[in-house]
């Protein structure tokens, strides 16, 4: 049956010569992966660049049930980028969160609450100039509410450490615990109380930055998975140490 939807591209991968294929999220049915052939001929309707990293695309996609391969009839650039592609940052954290997304959404289904957030949340970060480095942070903590382990924000004077595995924040009492975690564990309290618009606000450095993005990548590992090694997160890590 032919379906029109809107898509956001989690990954892609070069098929024979001319082909790719590519999984997509579309709103109408959850993750599906598509055949897309001709793709690299001359001539092509479809344009590689269609199949960039969080594209985000308006489809009109063959869906056949219990096979792996779908194919899409037409194809369009729903929000063309502003930034995305042309600053080294963004194009860096835009990679690392589609390898996050390819490997956290799995459900062949409709769930519209998730897909308008990751896609109103793609677009503000590519119009958004102001704290763009953090965004990746935020959007972390945000999307486990729609997979189900959200952080419990207990945080006080007491309990000032964040434990990964009870998603919440216990009293630092160790010798095993450093400054370092206290530190960051503060500032997993900050963005559990910060919105997409005031990410500006918050001046951390890359060390900061980079402990952060350990923690949540521990907390994911713990509660999803499958996740394993996200080979990009070490290249998200080298752009912020420039």
């Amino acid at each position: 049956m032919l379906h029109k939807t809107q898509g956001i591209v989690l990954n892609h991968l070069k098929y024979g010569d001319t082909s790719l294929i590519s999984t997509i999220y579309t709103s109408t049915h959850g993750r599906k992966t598509f055949l897309v052939q001709g793709v690299y001929k001359r001539k092509s309707r479809f344009h590689p660049t269609f199949f960039q990293p969080l594209s985000l695309l308006d489809l009109e996609i063959y869906i056949q049930p219990r096979r792996e391969l779908q194919r899409i009839k037409e194809i369009s650039i729903d929000h063309p980028f502003q930034h995305l592609p042309f600053d080294t940052t963004k194009s860096a954290i835009a990679l690392f969160l589609s390898e996050i997304l390819y490997k956290t959404l799995r459900e062949e289904e409709s769930n519209l609450q998730l897909f308008n957030y990751l896609y109103h949340s793609i677009q503000f970060f590519d119009i958004n100039t102001e704290g763009s480095a953090n965004f990746h942070l935020l959007f972390l903590i945000n999307l486990t509410r729609y997979l189900g382990f959200y952080p419990i924000d207990n945080f006080s004077d007491t309990n000032s450490l964040f434990d990964s595995l009870n998603g919440k924040f216990f009293p630092y009492l160790t010798s095993q615990q450093s400054e370092s975690d206290r530190l960051t564990s503060v500032w997993m309290h900050r963005l559990l109380n910060t919105s997409f618009d005031n990410l500006g606000s918050l001046t951390m450095n890359h060390q900061i930055r980079n402990d952060l993005l350990r923690l949540l990548i521990e907390f994911y590992s713990l509660h999803l998975e499958g996740l394993g090694i996200v080979k990009s997160h070490s290249v998200l890590q080298s752009v912020f140490e420039e």
